[in-house]
């Protein structure tokens, strides 16, 4: 039986899987997208590929995996920010302008570029279902300045983050440049 790591068999996978989540976005980061294969993972790690069959049943499996565990502490920053804000307006050029900078810092890309794969039905599911609750603060802040179809509006706006996305890079002003449009679009374009 191979030694465990924790006072429990629960808390030593719990910690095993942290492990194998972050070495998944070490080797995402340093290698790219493509690298991101159950085999890479293994060999990163020091373990079997059968081994990781216990955490992951496939790459979509573990990209699914990595979005949801990075998802809800970009939620809970997003909601933070949002909520600091009393006015509507101001809550929804939040919403926008908290999203582009947390991408602009580089912790989150590797997450955006993986989830914008081809992913398999199931692991796109996983990963909606997740999104829904990042919308929550722009379909309040909608409702509250009285905008027809919240939900479809907050999609759309979304859309300005999606786009934007890919025209951010090392270039700070270039980035606050972007974002500073993207915001006012978001909330101009109303």
């Amino acid at each position: 039986m191979p030694k465990i790591n924790a006072p429990t068999v629960a808390e030593h996978r719990a910690q095993r899987l942290r492990a194998l989540l972050e070495a998944a976005r070490v080797l995402v980061a340093e290698q790219g997208p493509e690298a991101l294969t159950l085999s890479a993972l293994a060999t990163q790690v020091g373990l079997s590929r059968p081994s990781l069959y216990e955490y992951f049943r496939s790459r979509d499996d573990l990209v699914a995996a990595m979005v949801e565990d990075e998802l809800p502490r970009w939620i809970t920053e997003l909601d933070a920010e949002v909520h600091r804000h009393p006015a509507p307006a101001d809550r929804v050029a939040a919403f926008v302008h908290t999203q582009l900078r947390m991408l602009s810092d580089g912790r989150h890309t590797a997450l955006v570029v993986l989830a914008g794969h081809a992913l398999g039905p199931a692991a796109q599911d996983r990963i909606m279902a997740e999104h829904a609750r990042l919308f929550a603060p722009l379909v309040s802040a909608l409702t509250d300045l009285g905008i027809d179809h919240p939900d479809l509006r907050a999609r759309l706006i979304q859309g300005i983050v999606t786009a934007a996305t890919p025209m951010l890079g090392a270039d700070e002003l270039a980035n606050r440049r972007v974002i500073d449009a993207a915001t006012h679009q978001a909330v101009h374009g109303l």
